[in-house]
């Protein structure tokens, strides 16, 4: 099982990027996904997270709410992550991740069992 992350790189503050993370060696349709961030010296949060059943409800941290958008095509067995007018306290290693199991709401970082291996966001102000 392998969750590729990609899409990360260097933005002003302000600007956008868009996230992948595609899944292979099994599907996750029936899994919740996320994304997490995690910043130098701090530990690793939440950022948004989204399911297939309850009509593919997300839930995102305050933080980025408005601003953060998930999305999730279950063909391509791939999540996205649209990131608009980031910030400066944006900038971190976004991991994608899928729940232990499925059917299982998940929206903390200990709910999730499979981690792909993170790629960079950075953002100059």
């Amino acid at each position: 099982v392998q969750l590729q992350a990609s899409g990360g790189g260097l933005v002003q503050a302000g600007g956008s990027l868009r996230l992948s993370c595609a899944a292979s060696g099994r599907t996750f349709n029936n899994y919740a996904m996320g994304w997490f961030r995690q910043a130098p010296g701090k530990e690793r949060e939440v950022v948004a997270c989204i399911n297939t059943w309850l009509g593919g409800s997300a839930f995102y941290a305050d933080s980025v709410k408005g601003r953060f958008t998930i999305s999730r095509d279950t063909a391509k067995n791939t999540v996205y992550l649209q990131m608009n007018s980031l910030k400066p306290e944006d900038a971190a290693v976004y991991y994608c991740a899928a729940a232990k199991g499925p059917y299982y709401s998940a929206t903390s970082v200990r709910d999730y069992g499979y981690w792909g291996q993170g790629t960079q966001v950075t953002v100059s102000s």
